[in-house]
């Protein structure tokens, strides 16, 4: 079976009550643009955008882990909504572990989507670990779901509907 094929588990779904979203590569297209100024530039997606806003009027949490540090991500996260942002992260398992207390939440409620090798730990601890269809191959052999979409063009979407999907069809 090839890792595209895996199936999400409906009843792990089910419990989710925080995703958890990388940036580059999974909110964005990995990219980085420079203008002439050397302003740093990020293309988000409206369709992720709404989907996370669908999520969090569901009354499912939305969160950030990101290794880099922008003021676009945070502006992103404001106009979203998602208070918990935690940028220019070296190890993500700590703010991880943070965001859990904080939110008196355990692994089996926790959702993660990730593109990368720093993405490895969070996924290893989390109930549910998705992935952008163009992540890395140690990262989709880790993921229980590779989403159809590439990073920055719909795959947090997906996630989302498939979340939304599980608790509309309820325990």
């Amino acid at each position: 079976m090839s890792v595209s094929a895996k199936l999400p588990n409906r009843t792990k779904l089910r419990g989710i009550k925080l995703l958890l979203l990388d940036v580059d590569g999974v909110m964005t297209d990995g990219g980085v643009y420079f203008s002439e100024r050397g302003d740093e530039l990020k293309k988000f997606n409206i369709l992720d955008g709404y989907g996370i806003a669908k999520l969090q009027k569901s009354g499912v949490k939305v969160g950030i882990l990101t290794g880099r540090s922008s003021q676009l991500v945070a502006r992103r996260a404001q106009e979203l909504g998602i208070t918990e942002v935690y940028q220019n992260l070296e190890h993500k398992l700590d703010a991880y572990e943070q965001i859990k207390l904080k939110l008196n939440l355990n692994d089996g409620e926790i959702a993660y989507v990730g593109d990368d090798e720093p993405d490895i730990p969070v996924m290893n601890k989390v109930a549910f670990a998705a992935c952008p269809a163009n992540a890395m191959v140690v990262v989709r052999r880790q993921a229980d779901f590779v989403c159809r979409n590439r990073g920055g063009e719909g795959a947090v979407r997906e996630v989302v509907e498939l979340i939304l999907g599980s608790h509309s069809h309820g325990a």
